[in-house]
Parts: structure tokens; C-alpha cells; sequence
């Protein structure tokens, strides 16, 4: 699947990385620790995190994720934003809580 349909099946609103948005997402990753999720998060994941600042960017990087779903409603900062544009990082909120999103996204996978 990619983040396109991620997005349209889970109800995702896009705010940066409209360049990406056909990054195959293969896996779900919940995290928002993100030493964690740097050793843990597979290549080609939908990274699920409440953490906004633009760190998740780098992270989102070096992990090769395909998207960045910011969940709980949180307000992603511009630096952020910006940071994502440059680099091309898909990134997606929502309001659900990322217990909700989780579920949803291993539905959407067929996980």
C-alpha cells in the first residue's frame, strides 16, 4: 500500500511530503521514545508518534519509514514542516489516538 492509500483508508490529513506520497508502506511501527524507535522501527514503516518537533524527521530518516502519522490531535511544528518538505517525508495527522490508528493501519496491511 502506499501512504496515498494509508491516508485515504485510515482518514489522514497530509501536512508535509505531498512529493512522497507513493512511499510503499510495508509495516506499522508505534513509538514515541525515539532512541527506541531508531532501533527498532523496519524500513517502509507508517511510524505512529504523538512527538511533533522536527527530530521525527531525522529519525524518520534514518529509518527509512515511509510516513510519519502524528496521532492525539498534536499540532506539528513548522520546523518541522519544513524540515519534512525538504526531504521529501510524508507526514499525516489525525485526532485518533494512536491505539486507534495502530489498529487501523494493521487492518489496512492485513496484519
Amino acid at each position: 500500500m502506499t501512504v496515498t492509500d494509508i491516508m485515504n483508508q485510515l482518514e489522514l490529513e497530509l501536512v508535509a511530503g505531498k512529493e512522497s506520497q507513493s512511499n510503499e508502506v510495508t509495516d506499522g511501527f508505534v513509538g514515541d521514545l525515539l532512541s527506541v524507535v531508531m532501533g527498532k522501527a523496519k524500513e517502509g514503516s507508517a511510524w505512529i508518534t504523538i512527538q511533533s518537533h522536527v527530530n521525527i524527521v531525522a529519525v524518520a530518516l534514518l529509518t527509512g519509514s515511509a510516513c510519519i502519522i502524528v496521532s492525539e490531535g498534536f499540532e506539528v511544528e513548522q520546523e518541522a514542516i519544513d524540515k519534512a518538505n525538504e526531504e521529501q517525508i510524508p507526514i499525516l495527522v489525525t485526532k485518533k489516538s494512536s491505539y486507534q490508528i495502530a489498529i487501523a493501519l494493521g487492518k489496512a496491511l492485513g496484519q
